[in-house]
């Protein structure tokens, strides 16, 4: 019964923003006022560049990792699991601790997928870098990645839990990156 646990408190490590919390100790504006207002490590390299944009993506991506490493030293079943994966990705797109306004959830995506199994954190991570070599989009290559990770969790791993969820969240990611997608159509995204 305890393990039930693990999804509300996967939700609050989530609701940890890390692009406030490096922007706040580092004495520079709330990336939610500046830049494009979105709280996340691609926002927090054009305020304050690479350092703070790369502890921003570390932040975000371990708050994914770590409540699926803790689900799976538990021994969950399935379902539990991916009910942690899918209240860790809520919870930094709704942070219950920033008034419900979080990132677009790519990192704490790849933390997710790296907290499920090593090599699909690996592929997921390796379609990033191969898209981005030959785009050089950033939010083009988040999406292809993101597109892909269900067919890469049944592959992998071959859980229908766990494929349900990796197919909900790009269809979030999708939304939550709708005006980048709308610059990438009209070649306004770099």
């Amino acid at each position: 019964m305890i393990e039930w646990l693990l999804v509300p408190a996967a939700y609050l490590i989530g609701s940890v923003s890390s692009a406030i919390i490096v922007c706040y100790l580092m004495g520079l504006d709330d990336p939610r006022e500046s830049g494009s207002g979105n709280p996340g490590a691609t926002n927090v390299m054009r305020i304050a560049g690479k350092k703070a944009a790369a502890i921003t993506l570390f932040g975000d991506a371990l708050k994914g990792f770590i409540p699926v490493l803790i689900a799976k030293i538990m021994a969950v079943d399935s379902l539990i699991l991916s009910l942690v994966v899918f209240a860790a990705f809520m919870g930094h797109l709704y942070p219950v601790f920033f008034g419900f306004k979080g990132g677009k959830g790519v990192a704490t995506t790849l933390g997710l997928t790296l907290g499920v199994t090593w090599v699909l954190g690996v592929v997921v991570s390796g379609t990033w870098f191969i898209i981005y070599k030959i785009s050089k989009i950033s939010s083009l290559s988040a999406l292809v990645a993101a597109v892909l990770t269900p067919l890469y969790v049944w592959y992998i791993v071959d859980d229908q839990y766990l494929i349900a969820v990796f197919i909900v969240i790009p269809v979030i990611l999708l939304w939550r990156h709708r005006d980048n997608i709308q610059r990438l159509l009209v070649g306004e995204e770099g």
